[in-house]
């Protein structure tokens, strides 16, 4: 099994590298990573996961930059079911566009039919509990855009408290065939027992076990109801 971490030189704010860090300690896998002057292993390899943490908003152009010339290979691992998580602004990176707090438009990679308006210097800030499935899940969220585009077909989570991807939205984050795109920060893979064991099977992990389950299991118990009883959430200057 071979998962890439792409760019984890700018993509690792809000401890989401902590995520490629849980997922070492629960599988036996070759880890890549992709710094930014390197050409991603997945290019000419097959790859069964890929990831994409949070980046400043000046990064994105950069991410962008950077992988535009692999958007045909991407929209194919799309379509053969690779994993991809996306987490924070990283999914604002593979919609059509973001809108900049100037008005401007940077043109995104255009694989999903999303697209993100940034409200800086406002900032959204939200405990977050929501569903997938039948699971419950937990995160942070903290943000500098909105984005739209997401419905009851293509979304990720449902609202139960919290922000979801824009005002008013009762939806959070987009999946598609094996991609799974949030805002959630946390890192999720670590907040979230259940779902992380959703991910190793559609990896292929037969009987998926988690690392320190006892731990994460009862540090989600508990996360899981303050959350319920303190969610606050809002646009903050």
């Amino acid at each position: 099994m071979t998962i890439e971490i792409l760019y984890p030189e700018l993509c690792n704010l809000y401890g989401d590298r902590g995520n490629m860090q849980y997922l070492r300690h629960c599988v036996e896998a070759e880890f890549i990573e992709t710094g930014l002057t390197d050409t991603p292993y997945f290019a000419t390899h097959k790859v069964d996961m890929v990831y994409l943490g949070s980046m400043t908003e000046k990064s994105q152009q950069r991410i962008i930059d950077r992988l535009r010339p692999y958007t045909a290979r991407l929209q194919e691992m799309v379509e053969q079911d690779v994993v991809f998580l996306l987490t924070g602004n990283a999914m604002e990176v593979f919609g059509r566009c973001i809108e900049t707090e100037s008005g401007d438009q940077i043109e995104a990679l255009g694989l999903f039919d999303v697209s993100a308006k940034r409200i800086i210097p406002q900032r959204a800030n939200s405990l977050f509990v929501g569903t997938f499935q039948e699971q419950q899940i937990v995160g942070y969220v903290s943000r500098f855009g909105h984005l739209s585009g997401v419905t009851e077909k293509n979304r990720l989570f449902k609202v139960e408290k919290g922000l979801g991807s824009s005002p008013d939205c009762p939806w959070e984050g987009f999946h598609t065939h094996h991609v799974f795109a949030t805002y959630l920060l946390g890192p999720l893979l670590v907040l979230n027992p259940d779902f992380t064991r959703y991910l190793l099977g559609l990896l292929g992990v037969k009987e998926a076990q988690i690392a320190f389950p006892d731990a994460v299991e009862r540090a989600y118990r508990l996360r899981l109801e303050e959350y319920r009883r303190n969610i606050v959430f809002g646009e903050h200057k």
